[in-house]
């Protein structure tokens, strides 16, 4: 990458955070290309001529905030901890970042959009997932009978309580119960005998 294109990236960067910090405070609808602008420290004709339209940076942005989200759950999963912290680590920030997701995703996308948004993180969502699954089954943490299908609902069912408890106020019986699903995702609910 040259110096032209380390500089384009740069302000990109800058604008994918002023973007996602505006909107996620304030709305899509009640902030502006000219505050975005203002925030990364450029014009608001170097927006248009990187994104097009309001709505196309939004979806750039949202793209952009999965990639960091796998990248750091990456990171997660090449450190040298074991399996059941580094599942423990990930679930709790999916969880998190499905919560912040949803809490800021509320634009008026038009349905290309919208479909390219999603098809891209689903694809990119799913690899990963399938790294996981793979690193489990190699170090026997996971069946291997078990189907990606399967799985895969069993991880969606987790998040998805995980995002629900994470939502209340942050008080100790919400981490008490965060403490438990996570019990009950390793080890089920019957005790072995």
């Amino acid at each position: 990458m040259n110096g032209y294109e380390r500089r384009k990236q740069k302000k990109a960067e800058q604008i994918y955070a002023a973007a996602f910090d505006l909107i996620s405070k304030f709305g899509y609808s009640k902030v502006s290309i000219n505050e975005i602008a203002a925030m990364a420290k450029v014009s608001p004709a170097t927006i248009f001529n990187y994104f097009g339209t309001k709505e196309q940076l939004y979806a750039e942005t949202l793209d952009y905030w999965v990639d960091k989200q796998i990248e750091a759950y990456e990171n997660i999963l090449a450190s040298t901890r074991s399996f059941p912290d580094k599942i423990k680590e990930i679930l709790l920030l999916e969880a998190d970042n499905v919560k912040t997701y949803f809490d800021h995703t509320t634009s008026p996308l038009d349905t290309e959009t919208s479909s390219f948004l999603q098809s891209g993180s689903e694809e990119k969502i799913k690899q990963f997932f399938i790294n996981i699954v793979e690193l489990g089954k190699q170090e026997g943490y996971i069946r291997p009978n078990y189907s990606e299908d399967i799985i895969q609902a069993y991880f969606k069912m987790y998040i998805n309580e995980f995002s629900r408890l994470l939502q209340q106020k942050k008080q100790a019986e919400s981490t008490q119960q965060i403490e438990q699903l996570l019990h009950l995702f390793f080890y089920g609910l019957m005790e072995k005998k």
